[in-house]
Formats: C-alpha cells, sequence, structure tokens
C-alpha cells in the first residue's frame, strides 16, 4: 500500500502543478467574423507609418452614372432595303432608289448610340429630277430622342452623301451628367440664366462627345450658347454661339 501524502505536501505541488499547467495553455483564438478561426494578435503591433499628404488635385473626374455605351453599326444592307420596302411615309420609297447597293451605301453611315438598332425607325424619300433626299430616322428604348440620318442619292450613278447627322437617341438619364460637365468646366457667369435644352451625340471617329444646347428660353436673340464636351473625360472642348 502506497503512502498517505500528508496535507502539507499537496498544498506544496499544487502550486507547482498550477504553474507548469499554465506554461502550456495554447494561446487563445478568436473566431473571424466569417467564421474561421485566426490567430490571437501579436501582444506588440508596430506602430503605423504616418499617411503621406495627399498630391495637390486640380480636377476630378467622377465616374459616370449611366453607361456611356458604345456607338455601333446593326443595320447592313440588307435590314436597310427591307425598311425602305416597308415604308409607311406618304410616297414610301421611290423605286430608283429602291436598290441593294444604295441601301449597303446608306447602311455604312448609320449608327447608334448603343450599337443596337432602335425600337422604331422610319424611311422615307423624295426625288427630283436628278437627285433624290432619303431619310432614315429611329428612336432607341429609353432615349432622350430622335437620331436622324439625312442623305443625298444620285440614282443615275448610286452616289450617296451623307448630308445631316443629327442624333438624339442617347439615354434620357445622361441628360443630367451632360449638364454636369458643362457646368463643372466653364465659369458659372457663362451659363448664368441658361438651361439645358437638349443634347446630340457625335457618331465615330468622335465618340462620346456631345454637342449640348444652352438656352434662355426668352424671345429671339436672347443669351443662347452650344457647349462641345467629351464625357469619359469630363472635359468641356468648345464653346460656341449658335447661329441665327
Amino acid at each position: 500500500m502506497r503512502p498517505m501524502r500528508s496535507k502539507t505536501a499537496l498544498r506544496t505541488l499544487v502550486p507547482g502543478l498550477v504553474l507548469a499547467l499554465s506554461a502550456c495553455t495554447v494561446p487563445s483564438v478568436s473566431p473571424s467574423p466569417s467564421g474561421a478561426r485566426s490567430p490571437a494578435p501579436p501582444s506588440s503591433v508596430p506602430s503605423a507609418s504616418p499617411t503621406p499628404a495627399p498630391s495637390p488635385v486640380t480636377s476630378v473626374q467622377p465616374t459616370p452614372s449611366v453607361e456611356i455605351g458604345h456607338p455601333g453599326q446593326p443595320y447592313d444592307g440588307a435590314a436597310i432595303l427591307e425598311a425602305m420596302k416597308a415604308s409607311r411615309r406618304p410616297g414610301g420609297v421611290p423605286d430608283e432608289i429602291e436598290t441593294p447597293g444604295i441601301a449597303a451605301a446608306v447602311a455604312e453611315q448609320v449608327w447608334t448610340f448603343a450599337g443596337a438598332p432602335w425600337q422604331t425607325v422610319a424611311i422615307g424619300a423624295s426625288c427630283g429630277p436628278e437627285r433624290c433626299t432619303l431619310d432614315v430616322a429611329g428612336t432607341p428604348e429609353g432615349g432622350a430622342g430622335e437620331d436622324l440620318y439625312t442623305f443625298s442619292i444620285v440614282p443615275a450613278s448610286s452616289a450617296v452623301s451623307l448630308l445631316v447627322a443629327d442624333l438624339h437617341g442617347y439615354p434620357t438619364a445622361l441628360d443630367a451628367e451632360l449638364d454636369a460637365v458643362a457646368r463643372g468646366g466653364l465659369d458659372a457667369e457663362r451659363l448664368a440664366g441658361l438651361k439645358l435644352l437638349g443634347a446630340r451625340w457625335l457618331q465615330p471617329p468622335e465618340s462620346g462627345r456631345f454637342v449640348l444646347s444652352y438656352r434662355s428660353g426668352g424671345e429671339e436673340g436672347s443669351g443662347a450658347l452650344d457647349v462641345v464636351i467629351d464625357l469619359p473625360s469630363h472635359t468641356v472642348l468648345e464653346v460656341r454661339r449658335p447661329a441665327q
């Protein structure tokens, strides 16, 4: 039989065991927000280096709140020819310009703001003794207005020339962004009392550029400015007075 230890011996032994067990204790870990266990931070953390002072900023380039889009040509000659034949304009499209060659030449110069087909399309034409005028118009879903292309056509040679590209088929939601770019790039006095009445987008190679029309809304001869901007870079390129 093993001899029993005295109470005095046990008092001496217990503190020693506590110290030995404390030395073998594994450092605690705390759960991360994701549920994984991460080690406890070290007892000493090196002091953070001071944050360098920011460089002076001369301009701010905010991210557009609306996708600008990439102009494209969704129509080929066959699609334009089909639209010519289906025209509901008075008089439709005269037979002499309703040809695959002329339709293909027209399609090569028709762009849409986001590269997608228009929601509605209208084509009409009229012809004189030697020359015809063809209008191709389309409106995209959610567009600020209509895109209009006007062509001069010589039926005898099938020559096609673009006369007018009056393009308003950009997203309506871009108007606030366009106005902010113009006002942020000009002295406030230049646009004082003027409101943005509308804008038109420019087809390639001037993608991303707009001509903004500012008017006071008063009588003829009152204040009016056209402001040309580059939307991707938020830059004002030109300010001009519209022709009377």
